[in-house]
């Protein structure tokens, strides 16, 4: 009876201590993310996908999201069950949006699992717009009459929104006088840009890199401390205005709060896996946009800091409510 009873309680021991990810997954997962197909981001959700299929055994599905500057897709991550089969790719814009009294959405509602990419952002005009330089068009912003600017790129207060009007801020000009336009995202932005419906798109010079290269579209700056290795030839925005403001995007990967331990720690690791494959960093590369790995933890506290420093950027160009 003794042996018996120990053998029970051997085999409920070895059945408890087995992970709550030993059969996980075991079917499809959805990815989410907030902005449309075509863009940045999009690009992005897709190699991490492609590579998490690889890891673990199953279809990653991408799923579009849009609406709401980000409010929809960021809301569908949130509202998930936490069970590990719907992930999203969260944008900037998770520390954002509820700045601007559009959700209460913050970067808190979700389990952090892997941040991924970061990008500045450019300033794009169409190339037979008659503006060569940054200094050009801001001149002519601040003496033009309100309204005869308007840029786009992304949602009402979103991040190339917020880059392009700290941007204005920064050069002391009013950032009312250039209207934004809200967009699904860069790419619908750069057509916009393109049928004349607004003169400047502020996205990432990737998202904008097929039209300059075809010689549709020219970037005039780059919000960053360094020159883009894709584009060299585009000056900073400090070598153009002497200006110290620099902005760019990010993106990473989250579930639902609520996620198990084990589950997220599987997830990470199969993210950190992606992350540093030849093919995630010969896809990055080819396509200019910034590799930057984060894990959980220390992708959360990214993700706290950024709120904060967003939140202040946001209360001195008058977009916090």
């Amino acid at each position: 009876m003794k042996i018996a009873k120990g053998l029970i309680a051997a085999i409920l021991l070895s059945t408890t201590a087995v992970p709550a990810w030993a059969d996980y997954p075991d079917r499809p997962i959805t990815l989410y993310l907030a902005w449309g197909a075509g863009g940045g981001t999009d690009a992005v959700a897709r190699v991490i996908a492609v590579g998490l299929e690889k890891e673990l055994g199953q279809p990653v599905n991408v799923v579009n999201r849009t609406g709401g500057s980000g409010v929809v897709g960021h809301s569908a991550i949130a509202d998930a069950e936490p069970d590990g089969y719907t992930l999203g790719l969260a944008t900037t814009e998770v520390n954002l949006m509820h700045w601007l009294g559009l959700t209460d959405l913050d970067y808190k509602v979700y389990t952090p699992l892997a941040l991924m990419n970061q990008d500045p952002a450019g300033v794009q005009v169409a190339a037979d717009s008659e503006y060569q330089t940054l200094g050009e068009l801001l001149e002519a912003i601040k003496t033009s009459p309100p309204a005869t600017f308007r840029a786009t790129g992304s949602g009402q207060g979103s991040s190339w929104h917020v880059a392009i009007a700290g941007l204005l801020n920064a050069e002391g000009i009013d950032a009312s006088l250039v209207t934004w336009v809200p967009s699904d995202g860069a790419a619908s932005g750069l057509q916009e840009l393109l049928a004349g419906g607004t003169e400047i798109v502020p996205s990432s010079l990737v998202e904008a890199r097929a039209l300059i290269e075809a010689g549709r579209v020219k970037s005039l700056a780059y919000m960053s401390s360094e020159r883009s290795q894709l584009f060299p030839d585009v000056p900073t925005l400090k070598e153009e205005t002497g200006s110290d403001w620099e902005f760019g995007a990010w993106r990473g990967m989250v579930a639902p709060q609520g996620l198990p331990d084990d589950i997220r720690d599987r997830l990470i690791a199969a993210l950190d896996t992606v992350f540093k494959s030849e093919d995630y960093h010969k896809f990055m590369g080819a396509q200019g946009f910034g590799a930057t790995f984060l894990p959980g933890e220390e992708f959360g506290n990214f993700m706290a800091t950024n709120d904060v420093n967003f939140g202040e950027t946001m209360k001195a160009i008058g977009l916090a409510q």
